[in-house]
This record gives structure tokens, sequence and C-alpha cells, in this order.
């Protein structure tokens, strides 16, 4: 089963619905500042204080929604074209996105693994590509 462009584009917006959101769910959510007696009350008081918190519950939100569309997404999509894109670009999309709030994402390195990361993902997008336009439709 190939990927159409729709199905692709689906994926690259997951990825940028979970990379786009890690740094600013990271940056909400290094202010939180609870100190309770037990584990239970630590727990329950960081949760209130991170779901009350629109800073953090807005990028929780689309990463959800990420999460969500991925599912969907899975129906229709090949497995072996889904999670490298989704998994892979996403992280590209965290170091651009933590790059844009003044984050140190590593320099050149980090730039030349972004490189990387999306010449492969070109290179599985036009495998996955070139095998439809091999076979008969099947409509």
């Amino acid at each position: 089963m190939a990927a159409t462009l729709g199905q692709v584009l689906a994926l690259v917006l997951v990825a940028a619905l979970w990379g786009g959101t890690q740094p600013l769910l990271k940056r909400a959510s290094s202010r939180l500042q609870v100190h309770e007696r037990t584990w239970v009350q630590q727990l329950l008081q960081e949760m209130k204080t991170l779901f009350l918190n629109t800073e953090y519950l807005m990028p929780f939100f689309l990463n959800q929604c990420g999460s969500l569309l991925y599912y969907l997404t899975l129906a229709s999509t090949d497995l072996t074209l889904a999670v490298p894109i989704s998994n892979s670009l996403a992280i590209v999309f965290t170091l651009i996105v933590g790059k844009a709030l003044g984050e140190d994402i590593g320099g050149k390195r980090a730039f030349t693994g972004m490189v990387l990361t999306v010449a492969g993902i070109t290179l599985c997008i036009t495998s996955s590509v070139n095998k439809t336009q091999g076979q008969p439709s099947t409509l």
C-alpha cells in the first residue's frame, strides 16, 4: 500500500503538532514550583497546576490533536511510511521551534541532522510513490 499526497500531508501535520508543541510544553512546565508532603499530593497538585495553566494547556491540546490525527491516518497508511515520517519529522519540528524560542539546539550538527532526516524521509516518500506508479489501480 502506497501513500497518497493527502496521507503524507496528514503525517507531516502530525509531526508538526507533535514536534512543534514539545518546546512549548517544556517551557510551560519548567516554571512548575510545587512542593507537597507525599508523592500523591505532589502529583495531584502538579496536575492541577498544569491543567489550569493555559500556557501549558493549549500546546498539550494541540499535541493530543496530533495523536488523534496519527491514529486516524494509520488506518489507511502503510506503517513503514507513517512511523518514519511522523517520528523523524517531529524531531525536526522540535528543533525548529526550539530555535525560534531561543533554545540552543546544537549548531551545525543539528542542522546536518535535520537535512539528513529530511533527505531520508524524501527517499521513503519517493519509494512509496514509485511503488504505486508501477502497479495497476485497484479502483
